[in-house]
């Protein structure tokens, strides 16, 4: 029976540990430069709606460590950009592929390629969540701290799709969260509702400072995501404070890590001082990417 993962909510808890222990394992063997390619030979197929560099970078390269070929598809290359439909797209490039990994603007466009499809299909980004890279980023504080039970991981900024998913990630990794967003920018009360019935330790505090204090890992990202740019200037004045510096840094417990998913704006959600100083981890953050993926994918295709 095949498996998607469009919702990290898709994976068991074990699953889930399964995936980071995997994937430490393969970024062990390959910087041993050990070869360790798939039994058979696979075919990812990567259709982006949205603009990528490490999602397309790390899929591509780590379909190609695991002995597989991977394409990159363009819908306006494709006749989805001439009206044909995700569910006669999906039933051809099932014929075709081994995977397939979308990043779309629609939520509802994976769900929908997956339910058409008879092959694994990967939730690489969409508006609701970015499974993917919080399974990076669970193997960042695994590697980090040693665990990831315990914690607490604050998220300062927008409540967007990656804090979704950090958000339900959180009973199965078993860190506790506090979010910290300017007024209408906080999680949605539907994400709330399932990270409530998941059994998931979180709060929803009025100031970064109050999410920070104590925090083991302090998260943020861009204020403007895609398909926001019109909202920039309106998004700028509402996020004033919520800059991820130095002085806010001082609130955090002792060798608290910060984590950005990237790509970000120096000088707003996070200071050029923090990001590029010892506390960061988003360059092994980002690497993960790779690593989480290639366990992912092996997982996926059994």
């Amino acid at each position: 029976m095949k498996r998607d993962l469009l919702s990290i909510r898709d994976l068991s808890r074990s699953e889930l540990h399964g995936i980071v222990d995997t994937g430490i394992h393969l970024k062990a063997l390959r910087n041993a430069g050990t070869d360790h390619s798939l039994p058979r030979k696979h075919t990812l197929g990567m259709i982006f709606e949205k603009a990528s560099t490490r999602t397309r970078i790390s899929f591509e390269v780590g379909m190609f460590e695991l002995g597989g070929h991977a394409l990159f598809l363009n819908p306006n290359d494709m006749q989805l950009g001439r009206g044909e439909e995700v569910r006669d797209t999906a039933r051809t490039l099932s014929r075709y592929l081994s995977l397939i990994m979308l990043r779309s603007y629609r939520h509802e466009t994976a769900v929908e390629l997956a339910a058409y499809a008879g092959i694994p299909v990967i939730n690489g980004l969409s508006d609701r969540e970015h499974p993917c890279q919080i399974l990076a980023d669970i193997m960042t504080i695994q590697e980090e701290f040693g665990r990831t039970e315990g914690l607490r991981v604050a998220y300062i900024g927008d409540s967007n799709n990656v804090c979704n998913s950090l958000l339900l990630a959180a009973p199965m990794a078993g860190y506790e969260m506090a979010v910290a967003s300017p007024e209408g920018f906080g999680p949605k009360e539907e994400i709330q509702e399932l990270a409530d019935r998941a059994g998931a330790r979180y709060e929803l505090c009025i100031s970064p400072e109050e999410a920070v204090s104590g925090a083991d890992v302090v998260y943020t990202d861009t204020w403007v995501s895609m398909g926001t740019e019109s909202e920039r200037e309106t998004r700028l004045r509402a996020f004033a404070g919520f800059t991820v510096n130095e002085l806010l840094m001082e609130k955090a417990a002792d060798g608290a890590k910060v984590m950005h998913c990237l790509p970000a704006h120096r000088g707003e959600e996070i200071s050029g001082v923090v990001m590029d100083g010892p506390s960061s981890v988003i360059w092994n953050q980002a690497e993960n990417r790779l690593h989480a993926q290639k366990a992912l994918m092996k997982m996926l295709l059994g």
